[in-house]
């Protein structure tokens, strides 16, 4: 089985995730959002698993940069329209380990997603 993480290679939590894998001699495989895409069937995945509202990243700048229009009438069609074009908006990283869809970066849930 393999792990997928998805995000922005440049972004620091996606950096401490990877890092700590690396430590912890988990084999992965990484995808960024800017290098290598995303598209409509993707993220209709990852809304499915996770939702649309745990998928916006609410404290990055991308999000903080819309307009106080888009912001406030954000639905799922809006909001998959909008990762789309900005993935950053995507919260990040967007773990998948054995089939099951984990959001953000904390060393103590990655040890008990590994240790499963």
């Amino acid at each position: 089985m393999t792990t997928m993480v998805y995000g922005i290679k440049n972004c620091d939590t996606i950096k401490k995730a990877l890092k700590w894998l690396d430590a912890e001699g988990k084999p992965y495989t990484f995808h960024d959002y800017r290098k290598d895409g995303i598209d409509q069937e993707m993220l209709k995945q990852f809304v499915e698993k996770l939702g649309w509202e745990a998928l916006v990243n609410k404290r990055g700048t991308t999000f903080r940069g819309l307009s106080e229009e888009q912001k406030n009438n954000l639905d799922e069609s809006n909001a998959v329209s909008l990762m789309l074009v900005h993935p950053a908006m995507i919260k990040r990283p967007l773990l998948v380990h054995n089939d099951t869809y984990h959001l953000g970066f904390k060393a103590g849930e990655y040890e008990t997603i590994f240790s499963k």
